[in-house]
């Protein structure tokens, strides 16, 4: 028996059901996300979103250069964490605007910056409260605002009297975040929601009908999570060569926080993949791909490590710039084994990328 036709005989006994029936094997697959990955890594971002806030309230008591460095790091933890968790772009993040008023990127348009920037100048009292700020403009309350009030122009007087209200505003802004974070938690935890839509598909279901739907939802957070790493991230700052990079387009420049965005991706990715046991729904003749994911996943991993410091000063060297290519190669040979490999193997087909409109 062929390859291809193994594959087709395996997807009838695997994701071809009954519309009345969820099938066992891929129900398991997204339980195991769902319990394995999802609830867990949001768990750990409220962790974060806690320590966060409770270092911003540090610093506005009691202003200095310790504090201010402590709320640094915290604010570079948080955003590492969320790069983990951020590659769930369905689901509970996507109501309300939650997943724009965590962390809206790209600002082509630098209007989230200067809408910071109007707040700190015009020292807007309503932007000190988090439940007013959660009203706002989505550019206005998240991680990217929080981190030019960290290190963007003027954040030094945070180590001082002087920077009162800055102080204020990150800290209203690190409670939205943490709010956030709690709800969507929550919502994952619902018995009730939309993880017991996505886990137990039926003809009744409003969102899966049936198991080649809910599995197809899965895939799709690679093929879309690799295309915005590599095509959105990635190739946002990096150029053809040096004198056409732009290094102020990389997300959170200003933190030296990029190249761990970036692994933090991966490591999510990685972590679902392994958690969920995605694999196996292979048949035995195509864990060869599931063995090549692995591979590549550590390769990610393993270039996005090694590109340390700010990414202007990276972008300049020439080991460090090599390192940032080969992620974007790697990342590319990882959406073949998603997008095609694996995907061909199980009979699927990923949709509309969330991405086409950026």
């Amino acid at each position: 028996m062929t390859r291809r036709a193994l594959a087709a005989a395996f997807l009838c006994l695997t994701l071809a059901v009954p519309a009345a029936h969820a099938n066992p094997a891929s129900d398991k697959v997204i339980a195991d996300a769902i319990d394995g990955f999802i609830r867990p890594a949001y768990g750990r971002l409220i962790g974060a979103t806690e320590t966060l806030g409770k270092s911003m309230d540090t610093l506005c008591t009691a202003p200095s250069d310790g504090n201010l460095d402590a709320a640094r790091q915290q604010f570079s933890k948080t955003t590492a964490t969320w790069s983990e968790v951020e590659i769930i772009r369905f689901g509970p993040i996507t109501e309300q605007n939650r997943l724009e008023r965590i962390l809206f990127w790209p600002d082509r348009k630098g209007t989230g910056l200067k809408q910071v920037q109007a707040a700190l100048a015009n020292k807007d009292a309503t932007a000190t409260d988090a439940t007013r700020l959660a009203r706002k403009s989505v550019a206005m309350q998240g991680l990217g605002a929080l981190e030019f009030v960290l290190f963007g122009t003027g954040a030094d007087e945070l180590a001082g009297a002087e920077g009162a209200y800055r102080c204020a505003y990150g800290k209203a802004i690190s409670g939205n975040i943490g709010t956030i974070a709690s709800d969507v938690e929550a919502a994952w935890r619902d018995d009730k929601g939309f993880a017991a839509q996505w886990t137990h598909p039926d003809a009744e279901n409003p969102l899966y009908r049936n198991a080649t739907e809910a599995i197809t939802e899965l895939l799709e957070v690679y093929v879309n999570g690799l295309e915005l790493v590599r095509d959105v991230r990635v190739n946002g700052f990096l150029g053809e060569d040096a004198t056409s990079d732009k290094p102020k387009q990389a997300l959170y420049w200003r933190s030296q926080g990029t190249p761990a965005a970036l692994g933090g991706n991966i490591a999510g990715m990685k972590a679902l993949f392994d958690a969920s046991q995605f694999g196996s729904l292979l048949p035995d003749d195509f864990q060869w791909v599931a063995q090549s994911i692995d591979f590549e996943f550590a390769n990610a991993q393993n270039a996005a490590a090694a590109v340390t410091g700010p990414i202007d000063a990276a972008l300049s060297d020439a080991e460090k710039r090599g390192k940032l290519n080969y992620f974007g190669v790697v990342t590319s040979g990882l959406s073949e084994l998603f997008g095609t490999r694996l995907a061909g193997a199980l009979g699927l087909t990923a949709g509309f990328s969330s991405l086409d409109g950026d």
